[in-house]
């Protein structure tokens, strides 16, 4: 029986997987006889690069001459696909990596082909060679007779040395998209008759982490033990990938500083068998599409997520706050490296979950890092917006249900006057936090931004210089109307806003920050509500 991933590998260039740029540029160089004589191929594993190898050994030997499109069904082309070829040289270097190995490819190098017009050497993991084999070779990498093509792989670039990377036309080969690798995953269901549902093959594909091998293994595996028909859940339970409810849930937990309900559902995750070093890793992965959210304020479209878990991610962005994801994805690299080590992941993961749900139980010096980071957080966002604003306060509407039309007194002649004075020593302590409790990523973008000036019924905000992102993003006419709605509850006032983004300030200039600072009694209170200070009187 043969595998399913070498059974499946690609054969042409058309059955190549996600790989559209490297794809591209050798066949152009193979259709305008632009053929070098050294390619180093590197980049993660199960990526295709010996695959591609073999197919570029295939082209250079077709029949009449090189040819992107040849016949993969060929004599030449299936002695190469097997392995029997006598024009094309695979080596492992990792076992295959001394001076008397380079100094027999010096040797038969200098034959002629003996079916084809080339003689092709592919070595694979190459970056295993030591420093002498490869200077061996660099003359024969320069200097090459016409009928040799040197095709080197690797998943380490950086160990191989830079006068042989000179010598070579380099391609990083990428991790192929979600979509992508579930297409292939179908090719495959439906070359060998299983049945699995689009559901079950994502969860396949985000458990390979982009390796087209991986997941073609996992696919494998399943289709063995299920008798080709596989669910979802048959993923779950071989631990190939955790549920994305699952991360909500954990995420939710973090929120809620429920630590009873996180320890709860990790039993639960443990008892059902879950790998839990594989939900540690997607909990990194769920964590970095948070950070994403949070400061480009919106989900990416390259994130592979349906529509509900799209909403539940910008849902829950806006509640986790930008200290405690950092701190818990430092957490979680701890616990990674234990699992290296051998350990069992379960009670680091454990006291990592504690630790950001309740941080005042942890007297670590980065768990005091983190709680002050928090603190300094609501510092610069200041005091809720119910809050005063301070010595010249702009009447805010009175906070619960609007009274009826029985109870209202008469109306207001007119809203309330604002000065450009009042709306700058506003806008951080009571405009932001008012934004922020609609949205945590629009409060970030704006936190870049300053009132200017306020003419009638129109705001201006002057960006610092080089933000042009952040204004763009704060234009965007759902955050435009958040920060209007913001500005209402704050001020009474309907106000249109205007943006701009500031000139770079002249050399010498005073660039100092006009926020004005929380008063001692607010910051007292954040002290004694954060860091569980308490206020000591001055014996007199």
């Amino acid at each position: 029986m043969t595998a399913l991933y070498r059974k499946y590998r690609p054969l042409d260039f058309t059955q190549v997987v996600g790989q559209d740029a490297v794809v591209r540029t050798l066949r152009n160089a193979l259709e305008h006889d632009q053929v070098r004589q050294a390619y180093l191929f590197a980049g993660p594993r199960g990526t295709g690069k010996t695959s591609m190898a073999r197919i570029l050994a295939k082209a250079l030997n077709a029949e009449g001459g090189p040819n992107p499109d040849f016949d993969s069904g060929a004599r030449v082309a299936r002695a190469i696909a097997d392995g029997t070829s006598l024009d094309v040289i695979e080596m492992d270097a990792a076992s295959q990596r001394g001076i008397d190995e380079v100094r027999e490819i010096r040797e038969r190098a200098m034959l002629r082909p003996a079916e084809g017009q080339y003689k092709v050497y592919i070595i694979d993991e190459a970056h295993q060679l030591t420093n002498q084999a490869w200077n061996a070779l660099l003359k024969l990498i320069e200097e090459p007779p016409p009928h040799l093509v040197f095709v080197f792989c690797t998943t380490d670039l950086a160990k191989v040395i830079p006068t042989v990377r000179s010598r070579c036309q380099t391609f990083v080969f990428q991790r192929p998209r979600m979509s992508e690798l579930v297409q292939a995953l179908r090719t495959v269901c439906d070359g060998e008759g299983i049945d699995a549902p689009d559901s079950a093959l994502s969860l396949i594909a985000r458990g390979a982490g982009g390796a087209y091998r991986d997941a073609i293994s996992t696919l494998d595996q399943l289709s063995a033990a299920t008798g080709k028909t596989i669910s979802p859940q048959d993923v779950l339970q071989l631990g190939a990938a955790v549920e994305e409810d699952v991360l909500f849930r954990l995420g939710d937990t973090i929120v809620d500083h429920d630590v009873a309900g996180a320890l709860v559902t990790l039993e639960e995750l443990a008892e059902r068998g879950l790998d839990l070093a594989q939900l540690t890793r997607d909990l990194l992965e769920h964590l970095r599409h948070v950070l994403l959210v949070q400061h480009l304020g919106h989900v990416p479209d390259s994130l592979p997520l349906t529509e509900e878990a799209r909403d539940r991610l910008r849902e829950q962005a806006n509640q986790l706050p930008e200290p405690t994801v950092l701190r818990l994805i430092d957490l979680l690299a701890v616990v990674l490296e234990d699992d290296r080590q051998g350990g069992d992941p379960r009670l680091p993961l454990e006291l990592a979950l504690v630790k950001v749900t309740r941080p005042q139980s942890d007297l670590a010096r980065e768990s005091l890092v983190h709680r002050v980071e928090l603190l300094e957080s609501r510092l610069h966002a200041g005091p809720p917006a119910a809050e005063s604003w301070g010595p010249s306060p702009v009447p805010a509407p009175a906070a619960g249900p609007a009274p009826s039309r029985a109870d209202a007194g008469p109306p207001p002649a007119a809203a309330p006057d604002v000065s450009l004075e009042q709306m700058q020593d506003a806008w951080t302590r009571s405009v932001l936090p008012a934004v922020k409790e609609r949205s945590i990523p629009v409060a970030t973008l704006l936190a870049e931004a300053r009132p200017v000036g306020l003419d009638s019924d129109t705001l201006t905000l002057s960006f610092r210089p080089g933000a042009e992102f952040h204004r763009a993003q704060a234009d965007e006419p759902s955050n435009a109307q958040l920060l209007r709605d913001a500005l209402y509850d704050v001020t009474g006032r309907r106000l249109a806003v205007v943006t701009s983004v500031a000139d770079p300030a002249p050399e010498g200039s005073d660039n100092g920050n006009d926020e004005a600072p929380l008063g001692e009694r607010g910051v007292i209170a954040l002290l004694e509500s954060d860091l569980d200070a308490t206020e000591v009187e001055e014996a007199p």
